[in-house]
């Protein structure tokens, strides 16, 4: 069974196709799918995914493209999605993006420290987007020390991801650990400990390597295991098998 950390089914580049998408994912051996929402109305959609599908799970949270639309009216909604919905499991995504400073770092950064003070309110993990950050993600994160969770679709170093690790978070792995030019990625991958992984196809966007440039989606996450298999050693069954139950961990699904 492979279990899809972070997907965004809600997103409308699948509305064409949605229903049928979803009815063939368990047959191509997707037994569980985390969808995070991005702001508040992709946060509702998240739930109203997972409150349709025994095998999804919702996050709520603003990604930091959004932290401009972020208020106190919006974490209280966020924090009664939560409470009414026993399948939202994480606050997220939350984080800093200095790519393309759409959003001003100053605001970015008071978006973040009021969902990682959200997520320690309801003691939720917290799915972090960090693009170019990684000095003051660090930061923010040593401010919470009671809250963990993921660096999905992780972008540092080795170091810094042994660092995270030592703090009892985990690593999202992309379709980028299939391209070529991936050599920061692998290192990371060659240096963790196998229980702090978990896979994640980011859909729609990502698409991995033989499949890249086409639209994303959950069928495709059995790559990313295959990939850390050879890296890493052993079967792909077993690299499923591995991160299946670290995603189950890390969002307390056995809880």
């Amino acid at each position: 069974m492979l279990f899809d950390t972070h997907a965004h089914l809600d997103d409308r580049r699948f509305d064409a196709d949605r229903a049928a998408l979803l009815a063939r994912l368990p047959e191509q051996g997707i037994g569980l799918l985390m969808n995070p929402g991005c702001d508040l109305p992709s946060s509702r959609a998240a739930c109203a995914l997972a409150r349709a599908h025994s095998w999804i799970y919702a996050a709520v949270g603003s990604h930091p493209d959004a932290a401009d639309q972020i208020g106190d009216s919006v974490l209280q909604e966020y924090r009664s999605l939560v409470r009414e919905n026993p399948k939202v499991k994480a606050i997220g995504e939350i984080g800093l993006d200095y790519h393309y400073e759409d959003v001003p770092r100053a605001q970015q950064l008071r978006c973040f420290r009021a969902q990682m003070a959200l997520a320690r309110e309801l003691d939720l993990p917290v799915i972090v987007h960090e693009r170019e950050a990684h000095e003051d993600a660090l930061q923010v994160l040593s401010e919470f020390p009671e809250v963990t969770g993921v660096f999905h679709c992780y972008s540092g170093s080795a170091e810094m991801a042994g660092l995270l690790v030592s703090k009892g978070w985990y690593i999202g792995f992309t379709g980028v650990i299939t391209f070529k030019n991936a050599r920061k990625l692998v290192e990371t991958a060659l240096a963790i400990p196998l229980d702090r992984m978990v896979i994640e196809t980011d859909c729609p966007y990502m698409a991995p390597e033989p499949f890249r440039g086409r639209r994303n989606d959950p069928g495709y996450l059995y790559r990313m295991a295959e990939r850390l298999a050879e890296l890493r050693g052993g079967t792909p069954e077993a690299m499923q098998e591995i991160t299946t139950a670290n995603g189950k961990r890390l969002y307390r699904l056995s809880e």
